[in-house]
């Protein structure tokens, strides 16, 4: 079984749009089956997640944002988007943290993180936010074992389908950056 030691991490570019759209699309598909339409995982996740990816990589702002992708030997395995929000009350925004379904439970996940909160530290700042989609317990319960305090809930559109967004935070340690 491979182990965390074994994990590496490198920056995304924008030639890894269509990498991270596919591993985006394929965590929904594992993650949110049953919290969204069928319809929309099997069919129009896979070109949203594109779309959305290549335009985000390519957009002004770059360095607002922090994208990582966590590699095992070489293949990658999942990444990490965190962004400062200026305007923000809750401090800057883990806004994507996914690790293909076959290799959780690993260290991935923790890896990932890390490089979140370190990016965040260098940034000056004191706490990240995150969303979590209402009914995906087995993320819930990872940000819960990595000290992430839930503070509220808000309404939400994905899929074609309103949700709930539950809010979490994370204080930053100064004292282990």
């Amino acid at each position: 079984m491979p182990t965390a030691s074994a994990l590496s991490l490198r920056p995304a570019t924008i030639a890894d749009a269509a990498l991270i759209a596919s591993i985006h699309s394929t965590s929904w598909r594992a993650t949110y089956r049953g919290l969204l339409p069928d319809a929309f995982l099997d069919g129009e996740v896979t070109q949203e997640r594109a779309a959305y990816w290549e335009a985000r990589m390519s957009a002004p702002g770059g360095e607002r944002r922090m994208v990582a992708i966590a590699e095992l030997g070489g293949e990658p395995v999942g990444f990490v988007c965190v962004e400062s929000q200026p305007e923000s009350a809750w401090g800057v925004l883990l806004d994507n943290l996914h690790a293909l379904p076959e290799h959780q439970g690993i260290g991935v996940g923790k890896l990932l993180m890390r490089a979140a909160e370190d990016w965040a530290r260098a940034q000056g700042e004191t706490q990240l936010y995150l969303f979590a989609l209402e009914g995906n317990l087995p993320a819930i319960g990872f940000y819960e074992r990595q000290g992430w305090q839930y503070v509220g809930a808000e309404p939400d559109r994905m899929g074609g389908v309103d949700i709930t967004a539950l809010r979490y935070v994370y204080r930053l340690d100064k004292s282990s950056a």
